[in-house]
């Protein structure tokens, strides 16, 4: 009887979504190599996790799925793959997590990012894929029965993740959608006295709302903007109204726990002996930066009537003229159109080439959703190669 002839898988592309994928498909079926552009896998990720190594969210799946860009694409990757089966698969591998206050899961404390990708590597030499460092693919169809890319979206050049190879699927008449920021800081046209009353400080407790959309959180005023977890959450439908219409206005709630109409009665009540500053600032505990955000979007008139002033803190309204740069944004959009590839990340016009990861054009807030998207995808391809093999003999 013949030995039997393992089909061998090229893997381009050794982040989140790549090392999945090689750490999930069976070693007695598949003859794997990884293909990294570094000296070493997963360096964007590890950059990630210099301020703690966010995997994903320890919210309920069905409000989770909805945190992602079409959320018909993602919905049954994350059902089959979800956020409580990545917290499974880390434990399984030896390194459990924890979740955090702010609902975020973490590894177990103590455990570094480079632990945690080690424990990923010590799975694939386990399995046997080889890791061939400093390659560079350049539109070269590779040494294999199947090629699966997974090279990354547009940000953070630095860590290899370039969008450099956009070209060499064009020339194959596959569609690329432009490259977009996401997850990134968004420009204001501050006016220089709220700069230098604000700039560098937080906004806490407050709520943004964008296309009726609401995202509660935190975001920092900075001299080109604003940035923070709570405007990120608001990427797709900034973006959307940025490229409609050269603007796009978010709504802030500068005191969400307090309904319209029980803010207004507040702001009736102020004692005559009080200005409305010190009451707004002493009573309502409005912080220094809400404040300076108040008093910059509104008129002197506004301060004298209460439910005029009570409408704005409920709804002050700010214009954004543009996307922060590119290379600095956590994540990207863009990239290969999700129409390009089969249920299966199969690429219609070329067969037995698979596409994972952020270079397909999907999107996700920050807070472990982007790692939990990549690293789905890399399980479900896996699961659909390991169940369509065929092992000759």
């Amino acid at each position: 009887m013949n030995p039997t002839t393992k089909r061998k898988i090229a893997i381009i592309g050794g982040g989140p979504a790549g090392l999945m994928l090689a750490a999930r498909l069976d070693e007695k079926k598949f003859e794997v190599t990884l293909y990294e552009k570094n000296t070493a896998p997963a360096r964007k990720f590890l950059v990630a996790g210099d301020g703690g190594l966010n995997l994903t969210h320890s919210e309920p799946l069905e409000q989770f799925i909805k945190r992602y860009t079409p959320v018909s694409f993602f919905e049954p990757i994350l059902r089959n793959f979800s956020n409580t089966d990545l917290q499974e698969w880390f434990k399984s591998i030896g390194v459990p997590t924890f979740t955090g206050t702010s609902k975020r899961i973490f590894p177990q404390k103590g455990i570094k990012p480079i632990e945690v990708l080690n424990a990923i590597l010590k799975v694939l030499k386990d399995k046997n894929v080889k890791i061939q460092t400093n390659y560079t693919w350049k539109g070269e169809e590779m040494n294999a029965d199947i090629s699966v890319f997974a090279l990354g979206g547009s940000s953070w050049k630095v860590t290899g993740s370039d969008g450099a190879w956009t070209g060499y699927f064009k020339e194959k008449g596959i569609e690329i959608i432009p490259f977009q920021a996401s997850n990134c800081a968004f420009k204001i046209n501050w006016s220089k006295n709220l700069i230098s009353l604000a700039e560098g400080l937080p906004l806490k407790n407050i709520s943004l709302k964008s296309l009726n959309v609401r995202k509660e959180g935190e975001v920092v005023i900075t001299a080109f903007g604003m940035e923070g977890s709570a405007i990120y959450a608001l990427s797709p439908q900034i973006r959307q109204q940025l490229n409609e219409h050269q603007k796009a206005f978010c709504y802030i709630d500068l005191k969400p726990s307090l309904s319209l109409a029980k803010l207004t009665k507040f702001l009736e009540s102020k004692p005559a002996n009080n200005t409305m500053t010190n009451y707004l600032s002493g009573t309502l505990n409005l912080s220094k930066s809400q404040m300076a955000l108040l008093k910059n979007l509104t008129t002197k008139e506004d301060f004298t009537k209460p439910e005029t002033l009570a409408a704005k803190i409920k709804e002050l309204p700010l214009e954004i003229v543009g996307l922060g740069p590119i290379d600095e944004a956590i994540s990207t959009t863009g990239g290969i159109s999700l129409e390009e590839i089969d249920t299966n990340f199969q690429l219609k016009k070329w067969p037995g080439h698979y596409v994972i990861g952020e270079m397909l054009d999907w999107d996700a807030p920050t807070g472990g959703y982007l790692l939990q998207g990549s690293f789905s995808m890399g399980n479900n391809l896996a699961e659909y190669l390991n169940k369509s093999a065929v092992v000759h003999s």
